[in-house]
């Protein structure tokens, strides 16, 4: 087909000549356009799927069947509320024209379109490596719940990103939710369950819970590297939590890591 255009354009006019090569020129350009997107789509997939494999090819935390005397010991005690915060504890997201902390190029695992104060705002939106196996996991040791500081038409996307149709959180809450502080906003745990010796917070920002301190489990920020594993790391100590009568007696032992973890 391109020896026959090209044996017609040297045939034809001059004028005919000049057309018949922007022409090709500008379909050349097309066609070159064309596969650089599909070039492009190509390795921003291939990245998404080795960042997904390579988390299912590190060590797993074995989920030993529990003996009989610890199953009778643990229906002796009441189920705990594990709640869980979103951003960098959970899931990083930036939105169009904000900083990136993520190296360029990098897929995000979902793409929100939420509209805020009127106006249509697109959120990039990564997970934190293991996070769905970790969410799975301890749905089977409690009961989760959301609280995060951020609005709720954006958390509620989130979190159901999150649950991907299982529906493993048993309760939600955001930014209204919170008591305004000039540090920022703290998530009061007793207005999920008065009963605190059953519940705890798994957060990032020490302030955050900084009227509950006994009742929670600091974590490092999550921003962008994607060989962490401070969600593995916790699985053993969570398995462990359950069975204790109070999560006060062993979580106010963690209280010179608040500190800590404030300052990273």
């Amino acid at each position: 087909m391109l020896c026959r255009l090209h044996s017609a354009i040297k045939s034809a006019s001059p004028n005919i000549k000049i057309v018949a090569f922007v022409a090709t020129k500008m379909l050349f350009g097309i066609a070159c356009s064309f596969l650089t997107r599909i070039y492009n789509m190509m390795v921003l997939f291939m990245r998404l799927h080795i960042r997904k494999v390579a988390q299912y090819q590190t060590v797993r935390y074995y989920n030993v069947p529990l003996s009989p005397s610890n199953e009778m010991r643990l229906g002796l005690l009441k189920r705990k509320t594990m709640v869980l915060d979103l951003d960098e504890t959970l899931i990083h997201s930036h939105h169009d024209g904000s900083y990136q902390p993520v190296p360029p190029k990098t897929p995000p695992d979902f793409v929100l379109r939420v509209t805020i104060e009127r106006r249509p705002v697109r959120f990039f939106v990564y997970k934190r490596p293991h996070v769905d196996y970790f969410l799975k996991i301890v749905s089977q040791w409690y009961d989760l719940v959301i609280f995060t500081a951020s609005l709720e038409i954006y958390g509620t996307v989130v979190a159901d990103k999150l649950e991907n149709k299982k529906s493993i959180f048993q309760r939600r809450f955001f930014r209204q939710h919170c008591a305004a502080d000039f540090n920022g906003y703290i998530k009061d745990l007793s207005m999920i369950s008065p009963d605190l010796s059953s519940i705890f917070i798994l957060d990032n920002s020490p302030s955050a819970y900084k009227w509950n301190p006994d009742n929670a489990i600091p974590i490092t920020s999550w921003f962008s590297d994607f060989h962490d594993t401070a969600l593995l790391d916790l699985l053993p100590m969570l398995d462990a939590l359950r069975f204790t009568n109070d999560v006060r007696s062993i979580l106010s032992r963690n209280l010179h890591l608040h500190l800590l973890y404030s300052t990273k």
